[in-house]
């Protein structure tokens, strides 16, 4: 791992290796705490780098001073709370591969905590190094195929770095070229810090830019929609759906957008909109069919709980209280708070 001032993070995150891997090794990039320390004292190996506004760079150090065989990659605030170490031997022995591992991050909006699934590539044979200067990337063109490694994110959690990122993201951009996963992570910092105008900017750029053939496409649709709903930019979201679905059909966070945006829609303009009243239906029926996936980053209870619930609310509004408990049983039976507080009230 690389580092830099994570002396609250990093011993959660090494005791949680623990008999998952045979060595650790720190590259500390600069810290004034006690993080290398601290790294020396649960037995890791400490190195040092000099930081160059470069992740990569940081990270091909790293992995230059390893003598294993294969690699793990974890940043000092995450930590695994799952791995089937026999499975990934056998991954290892078996594959001309990369592994992806499972990257559960917390993440807060109006006030409620999720949880976004990501597949990262951070099981790598040993020669291979990264790419990019920021969301640094492995540069390989073996099959990434995802691993029984499951590791909590906390980084994005009540903590904005878009000062450091957006700039190390345009440095970036001038170095390489337009990119759409460039465009895409700028989008997302510049929202972060409610810059409306440079984030539409961006996603506008972002999508001109995809082939759809990333595996990132469809949740650059997702989240510029979720922009637009914010903004109230109902006409050119309905565009962006219609001409961009079939990016995005097996997707459930896709769906469970579009049934926010249709919700908002009709809230905007009744008169205009009423009609469309079915697509809020339709649009969590069809996330609950897809159900959860590991095919791309994901929001929890997208296909599931979150579905139910909102499935739920929708037939509140219409009236219809016997479909809406049903839903929010369904919802509940995940324990999803939610929809067990809302049973509470109206059962």
């Amino acid at each position: 791992m690389i580092v830099r001032n994570e002396s609250e993070h990093l011993p959660r995150c090494i005791e949680s290796v623990r008999g998952l891997v045979d060595h650790v090794i720190v590259a500390d990039t600069g810290s004034t705490d006690d993080t290398p320390n601290i790294a020396a004292s649960l037995g890791a190996e400490v190195v040092r780098f000099p930081w160059v506004n470069d992740f990569s760079a940081a990270r091909n150090f790293a992995l230059s001073c390893s003598k294993a065989e294969w690699n793990l990659i974890l940043d000092a605030d995450e930590y695994v709370v799952e791995a089937d170490i026999e499975a990934v031997r056998a991954f290892m022995r078996g594959n001309r591969a990369v592994g992806r591992i499972q990257i559960v991050s917390l993440t807060q909006a109006d006030d409620e905590t999720n949880e976004t699934r990501n597949f990262i590539t951070r099981l790598i044979p040993r020669n291979l190094r990264f790419k990019g200067r920021i969301h640094e990337q492995v540069d390989t063109d073996l099959p990434r195929i995802n691993v029984p490694i499951v590791a909590r994110h906390l980084g994005y959690y009540n903590r904005n770095k878009a000062e450091r990122n957006i700039p190390l993201l345009l440095e970036e951009l001038k170095n390489s070229g337009d990119h759409a996963y460039l465009y895409y992570q700028l989008a997302k910092e510049y929202d972060g810090i409610r810059d409306a105008s440079n984030s539409l900017a961006c996603y506008k750029k972002a999508v001109t830019l995809l082939t759809g053939r990333e595996r990132y496409a469809p949740n650059v649709i997702v989240d510029y929609l979720y922009l637009l709903i914010k903004l109230q930019q109902f006409d050119t979201g309905l565009e962006l759906i219609h001409s961009r679905s079939d990016w995005v059909r097996a997707f459930p966070d896709f769906h469970f957008a579009c049934g926010i945006f249709y919700r908002e829609l009709i809230l905007h303009d009744p008169g205009r909109y009423a009609s469309m009243l079915p697509m809020i239906e339709a649009s969590y029926r069809r996330c609950i069919e897809i159900g959860e996936t590991d095919r791309y980053d994901s929001v929890a209870g997208a296909g599931s709980y979150a579905a139910w619930y909102n499935l739920g609310n929708y037939y509140e509004i219409i009236g219809d209280r016997d479909r809406a408990i049903e839903c929010y049983r369904q919802s509940a039976s995940y324990r999803y708070e939610r929809a067990l507080k809302r049973l509470q009230e109206i059962v």
